[in-house]
């Protein structure tokens, strides 16, 4: 992505952190960027779209994250509740280190223009992650039980929601921060993570 283009994103984010969704114009925006509104206008035909690139930037960069982690399949097996933090801990550790993308995330998501947005949106660049929620249920069939979009939208997204809490200072950042939200968004997930065992010779 071009130098400037990418600049003026992250200017967006970090306005829409201090003055609101609704609230942020692109001269709030060129202030942060360190360029003109005229400028602005040349990446971007409106500030609406130019949230919808800040949405897709962040969250591409959120996937990329299950991308890059050498998950091997049969700590499922040996350590299921590992296997799901060893996935989730580096997804919680972005949103607490970034907070502008954080607070934009968040605020992006809740807003009345995202459920429109969301209908037409390609998510293909989360093909790692889906992969890794295929892996857990040919191991855990009993996960097929259960709704997946509510499973994986209640974690991911509460993730960013908890991540938000951090980077306001509602929550301190430490270990038992972390460890308590996973406890939270993972309660009741553990009793999914079983294997089924294999029926021989029929029901007795």
């Amino acid at each position: 992505m071009d130098n400037t283009k990418t600049r003026i994103i992250m200017a967006a984010m970090k306005a829409v952190r201090q003055y609101g969704l609704e609230g942020v114009r692109i001269q709030n925006i060129s202030e942060f960027a360190e360029i003109s509104p005229g400028a602005i206008y040349r990446y971007f035909e409106s500030k609406d779209q130019l949230m919808v690139e800040c949405f897709t930037y962040v969250d591409k960069q959120a996937a990329a994250i299950f991308e890059h982690l050498k998950f091997n399949p049969l700590t499922m097996i040996t350590d299921p509740m590992g296997a799901v933090k060893y996935l989730w801990q580096p997804y919680f550790r972005f949103w607490v280190t970034h907070p502008d993308e954080t607070v934009f995330y968040h605020r992006f998501r809740d807003s009345a223009f995202f459920p429109a947005y969301d209908k037409n949106r390609d998510v293909s660049y989360f093909e790692a992650f889906v992969n890794m929620v295929r892996a857990f249920r040919e191991v855990f069939p009993s996960l097929k039980r259960i709704n997946q979009d509510l499973l994986w939208l209640h974690v991911l997204t509460s993730t960013v929601l908890y991540a938000k809490y951090v980077v306001e200072g509602v929550l301190p950042d430490n270990q038992e921060t972390e460890d308590t939200v996973f406890q939270l968004l993972t309660t009741g997930l553990s009793g999914y993570l079983k294997r089924e065992k294999s029926r021989r010779g029929g029901k007795k």
